[in-house]
């Protein structure tokens, strides 16, 4: 379930504003006017303006294939807002309690000392961190049940300050219904972003709300030195190895498109992934023929699915066995760390510290550079 959420995503709905109608409004207003804007370097999915009293949070590409945009006012103390009924939700900031949906949002409250405000999140199970788990085991933290069908009685009475979401489409109907209970939803879109670097900057989403921009400045910056300095410590090796990824599921072979979020960490890594030409940012789904041709003589394989030893792989198809990366043990799974209660760390953590996933992945590619680095995601398959 995991993999097909972090794949595919779930959930959605509500109607856009017209951002440049909503920043003209604003801009007629002269005591309004824009003081800064968040600089956002590799996201591409969201800006943020800051006025005097509020900040203006716009999400650009919500979901793959739309053109919604959509608007929230995030009104500080004893702030104002002219004509909110422009927005698609108006916030009070900063945040005191809060729903998230998605693991990967977890991590950004907690490197914010925002962990605390959570008081919802549906199929608790999914969540790995040891923080997060401690406060579900003492019931701070409500179920509310699936993401595709929330439990919004049990959300109406948490009555958080704001619910944040992610969808695929726009056809969710629970959204709708928490939005009429007078409780603002938020769409987050970190899972669209194809950069790792892009993914991880959604911090400063969630330092707007909290009112911890500068901290959340801080944190990405920190990640994206140690990303750059990785990068560039790779870019030095002499040999570039050749890479095959992901695994069979039913007879069709999943792996990362050359312009995804999975491809891109291997070139960063200085690695030669073998589909890197293919056109996409979500998974390429092959027959079994045309992988064994291109990728029988990978010299590493790297993120084979759910599998978890080579044992279980060579169960599973005697067909894996035949790759030279199998023959010779350099196969590297991200599924071995898991929470408790099952779920996959790299799901969660990963999109928040691509630094962590990128050192890991130049240990796997040239180990005489990465000598001192201990596998933080991965793990080679026995």
């Amino acid at each position: 379930m995991q993999k097909i959420v972090l794949l595919f995503a779930t959930i959605a709905l509500l109607a856009g504003c017209n951002t440049k109608n909503n920043r003209k409004n604003m801009q007629d207003d002269p005591v309004k006017n824009v003081s800064k804007t968040t600089e956002i370097q590799y996201a591409t999915s969201f800006d943020i303006d800051i006025f005097e009293g509020h900040k203006i949070l716009t999400l650009k590409n919500p979901w793959p294939g739309t053109d919604k945009t959509f608007t929230y006012a995030l009104v500080t103390e004893n702030g104002s807002l002219a004509n909110p009924e422009n927005y698609d939700a108006v916030v009070n900031v900063p945040v005191k309690q809060i729903v998230v949906t998605s693991t990967t949002h977890i991590p950004s409250l907690e490197m914010l000392n925002e962990l605390e405000s959570l008081v919802g999140f549906p199929n608790l199970s999914y969540i790995s961190s040891e923080k997060t788990r401690a406060r579900i085991e003492k019931k701070e933290i409500k179920e509310l049940g699936k993401n595709e069908d929330i439990n919004t009685e049990i959300l109406i009475e948490l009555n958080p300050d704001a619910v944040i979401a992610f969808g695929i489409d726009g056809d969710n109907s629970t959204f709708k219904t928490i939005e009429n209970s007078g409780i603002p939803v938020l769409y987050n879109a970190d899972w669209t972003e194809t950069s790792p670097l892009g993914k991880a900057e959604w911090i400063k989403f969630f330092g707007a709300l909290f009112n911890k921009e500068k901290e959340a400045d801080s944190i990405f910056k920190n990640i994206e030195t140690e990303y750059l300095s990785a990068k560039k410590i790779a870019s030095e090796a002499k040999e570039k190895p050749t890479v095959l990824s992901g695994a069979m599921y039913k007879d069709v072979w999943y792996m990362p498109q050359g312009d995804s979020w999975g491809a891109q960490f291997i070139a960063d890594a200085n690695g030669e992934y073998l589909w890197k030409n293919s056109e996409g940012t979500g998974s390429l789904s092959l027959n079994l023929e045309s992988v064994l041709e291109k990728g029988h003589d990978a010299d590493v394989w790297i993120g084979p699915g759910q599998f978890t030893s080579l044992d279980q792989m060579q169960h599973a198809s005697q067909v894996y066995t035949q790759f030279k990366a199998f023959k010779t043990a350099e196969v590297y799974s991200y599924s071995m760390r898991k929470g408790e209660t099952g779920g996959v760390l790299y799901f969660e953590l990963a999109p928040n510290r691509p630094d962590l996933v990128l050192k890991d992945l130049i240990k796997i590619l040239h180990p005489t550079l990465f000598t001192e680095h201990n596998f933080y995601f991965f793990n080679k398959l026995k």
